[in-house]
C-alpha cells in the first residue's frame, strides 16, 4: 500500500494543513478554496496540490508550523457523549471532554451516545480511515448486557452471518459470559460494525442490551484505562502493528 508519505511527487497540501494541527482536511479544504493558503508565495488553487518538505506553506500570510507526527490514543467513552465535534442539538460530546493538553484528533470509528468503552483517537484523519476498513479485518470486541431469554444455539448461528430487516451482517462470535438476575452479559467479537449492529442483531433474537461496552479495537486494549481517562499508544506499538502502513 503506498501513503501519501510514500508518494514520489509529495504529500497533499490539505493533510499537511490538517496534519500541522490547525484544523481538519475538510476545513483546510475550505481554506484553500477561499485563498487563505499560499505555497512558495503562490496562491493555492486546489487541495489536490503535492507539497515537499521544502516547500514554504502559509496561511493567511503566517508560515505553517511543521507536520507533526502521527500519533495515537486510547480513550475511555463514558456513556453520555456524542462522538462528533459538534452537536446540533447541544449534547456534550466526546472532543468537548478530552484534556486540553491534546492536539486537534479524530476517532476511530464511533461509539453512540448510549455506548461506553474504549475510542481509538488520532491526529492523523488517513490513519483513521485506515483503520476503520473492515478489509484490515481487525476484531472490534464489545460486552453486552442484555436483557431476555438467552438462546446460546442462537447466539452460536450469528457466526453464520444474520440478515436483519434486509441488512446482512457478517459474522459475529457471541458467547454467554454469565447471568445475572433477569440480565445476562454477552461477550461479542465482529469486524465490521455496522451502526448499532449489535444493538439490532440482538434485539433480532429477542434480547434488550441495557449496557454496551467495547473492551478492544484491533489489537489495542481498554485494559484497567479509567473511564474518562486518556493515554497514548507509544510510537514504537503503533509501528509495529502497522508494519508496512504506518505513516513515515
Amino acid at each position: 500500500m503506498e501513503t501519501d508519505a510514500d508518494a514520489p511527487d509529495g504529500i497533499r497540501i490539505a493533510k499537511v494543513i490538517a496534519r500541522a494541527g490547525l484544523c481538519s482536511r475538510r476545513e483546510a479544504e475550505r481554506w484553500i478554496a477561499e485563498g487563505r493558503v499560499s505555497v512558495d508565495g503562490a496562491p493555492v488553487a486546489t487541495p489536490a496540490l503535492r507539497v515537499s518538505e521544502a516547500s514554504r506553506i502559509a496561511v493567511d500570510g503566517s508560515a505553517l508550523a511543521p507536520m507533526k507526527a502521527t500519533r495515537l490514543w486510547r480513550y475511555h467513552k463514558p456513556v453520555g457523549l456524542i462522538t462528533s465535534h459538534r452537536d446540533p442539538q447541544g449534547r456534550p460530546t466526546v472532543f468537548q471532554s478530552l484534556p486540553t493538553e491534546l492536539p486537534r484528533v479524530v476517532s476511530v470509528g464511533r461509539l453512540d451516545l448510549t455506548s461506553e468503552g474504549l475510542l481509538l483517537l488520532t491526529n492523523d484523519g488517513a490513519l483513521a480511515r485506515l483503520l476503520e476498513l473492515p478489509a484490515r479485518g481487525w476484531v472490534r470486541r464489545y460486552r453486552a448486557r442484555v436483557f431476555g431469554a438467552v438462546d446460546e444455539k442462537a447466539l452460536a448461528a450469528l457466526e453464520r452471518g444474520v440478515t436483519v430487516d434486509g441488512v446482512a451482517y457478517g459474522p459475529i462470535r457471541c458467547s454467554l459470559e454469565r447471568r445475572t438476575g433477569r440480565n445476562a452479559w454477552l461477550v461479542m467479537s465482529l469486524t465490521e460494525g455496522r451502526n448499532r449492529e449489535i444493538r439490532k442483531v440482538l434485539a433480532h433474537l429477542g434480547l434488550a442490551v441495557n449496557r454496551l461496552i467495547r473492551i478492544a479495537y484491533g489489537p489495542f486494549q481498554l485494559g484497567g484505562l479509567a473511564r474518562g481517562a486518556v493515554a497514548e499508544v507509544a510510537p514504537r506499538i503503533l509501528r509495529e502493528q502497522l508494519g508496512k502502513d504506518h505513516p513515515r
